[in-house]
């Protein structure tokens, strides 16, 4: 199985990108948005470390983005929480998927968390800056501040691009990027 481990910018357009190439994607985004709806275990453990700001179930991302806000370390918190659970569905997502050719990895933090491998294939999306704020902008819950906090606990990009064995420039246009993904694929298969 050849794992393909998806890198960028928030908002540079990488779940996109991963979408498109047709093989299973595991989507941490999506898994922690899961976690907040109908993990009660989950929830009862962030209420527990962070009691002022989560009271309800489903959690609302709000009171997330609150609890971050008031206080840095609040992200360590939930991260410490919410990660392990993460770990635990991407194992059973590569055990699921273990006689695929091909699996794509979705994950902000993959080399931050130290879960990527020796061998991943790593693609960096590249994206205009002017784009991505943009696109950033029309997010229902945009908030510039929570942008800088996650951005400041990742990897600079450059070294993300540094790690990676190809570069997707990604114009937000499907042709563009389904060639590219194209000639990767014919590259690495």
């Amino acid at each position: 199985m050849i794992r393909i481990g998806i890198l960028g910018d928030i908002g540079s357009g990488k779940s996109y990108v991963a979408n498109e190439f047709g093989y299973p994607v595991f989507n941490a985004d999506k898994e922690v948005g899961q976690l907040y709806k109908k993990n009660k275990i989950i929830y009862n453990k962030l209420n527990k470390a962070l009691p002022k700001y989560i009271h309800s179930f489903p959690i609302d991302k709000k009171e997330i983005s609150n609890a971050i806000l008031k206080n840095k370390n609040n992200l360590k918190k939930i991260i410490k929480i919410v990660h392990l659970e993460i770990r635990k569905k991407l194992n059973t997502f590569l055990k699921k998927n273990k006689n695929k050719k091909i699996v794509i990895l979705d994950i902000p933090l993959l080399l931050e968390n130290k879960i990527n491998q020796k061998k991943d294939v790593l693609i960096f999306i590249q994206s205009n800056k002017v784009d991505v704020y943009k696109k950033l902008r029309k997010r229902v819950n945009f908030n510039i501040k929570l942008l800088n906090l996650f951005k400041s606990i990742q990897f600079p990009l450059s070294y993300k691009k540094k790690k990676s064995k190809f570069i997707i420039k990604n114009n937000f246009m499907k042709k563009t990027i389904k060639k590219e993904i194209q000639n990767i694929l014919k590259k690495i298969i």
